[in-house]
């Protein structure tokens, strides 16, 4: 199976810029979006059901914020909005799904702000989001948790780490709830194939940014331990534009 996961940083925006022809020519299994910016009653109809997949949809409250969205050529056999928590449901931040043999939670973490003024909120929203992964597994559920986590985790998942300690996104307690979450029993894809620094999947959209390769690496597929053997790759694909971030890819044995 392939899973792609992608904040496309706006659904209409990215659609035509580079969104549709990834789909059409990658045609994964799922297909989880981010950050989707749009509202259930503005999708056009090409956007509802492309190539007959199952569509699933949980948009924000507030209009042209936040949201995410799966694609399933599979039909789920269940399907979750939200965790139950209406301060973080609101803003459309997980979507989850069940298979047979895996959940899949497709998740927007929120951004800490340039002030860190939502850096309470995001670090309970990682609690909370933690706490409910374990509780699956504690249920015999193998859990895929993707999306953009907001966080990069060591110094070699970002271009810049010194001048950048004081930054959203890789402050010190984002990434001491890193470190804790894949300490606690899940483990980060990517890094099961790849060790080395340079590989990123977001850039600013400041000039020469993205070309000069100054990204950061903020998107994740990450799994509990007992599903490792299932994982048989963890790819990035930083040549797709359409947005600021890239899609991630995760390729499990069926």
């Amino acid at each position: 199976m392939k899973l792609v996961s992608w904040n496309v940083n706006g659904l209409r925006a990215s659609w035509d810029k580079g969104l549709y022809g990834f789909f059409e020519k990658k045609k994964p299994d799922i297909l989880c979006l981010q950050e989707i910016k749009i509202q259930e009653h503005q999708l056009l109809e090409h956007h509802k059901n492309p190539f007959k997949y199952h569509a699933i949809w949980f948009p924000a409250e507030k209009p042209g914020y936040s949201g995410v969205s799966i694609y399933s050529k599979q039909e789920p056999i269940s399907v979750t909005k939200g965790i139950g928590d209406p301060s973080f449901d609101r803003e459309g931040r997980v979507l989850q799904i069940e298979f047979k043999d895996f959940v899949l939670l497709n998740t927007y973490f929120p951004n800490s702000q340039r002030e860190h003024t939502r850096l309470p909120y995001k670090l309970e929203f990682n609690k909370k989001i933690q706490k409910h992964c374990q509780s699956l597994v504690k249920k015999g559920k193998n859990i895929i948790l993707c999306g953009d986590y907001n966080v990069a985790h060591k110094e070699i998942d970002l271009k810049n780490p010194k001048s950048n300690t004081k930054t959203a996104g890789f402050l010190p307690e984002e990434r001491k709830w890193m470190d804790q979450f894949l300490s606690s029993g899940f483990v980060d894809t990517f890094r099961e194939f790849e060790q080395e620094g340079g590989h990123y999947t977001w850039w600013s959209y400041r000039p020469g940014v993205r070309e000069k390769n100054v990204g950061w690496r903020i998107d994740y597929h990450c799994i509990n331990e007992e599903f490792r053997d299932r994982i048989k790759g963890s790819i990035i694909h930083s040549q797709i534009k359409g947005s600021d971030h890239c899609p991630i890819e995760l390729i499990v044995a069926d």
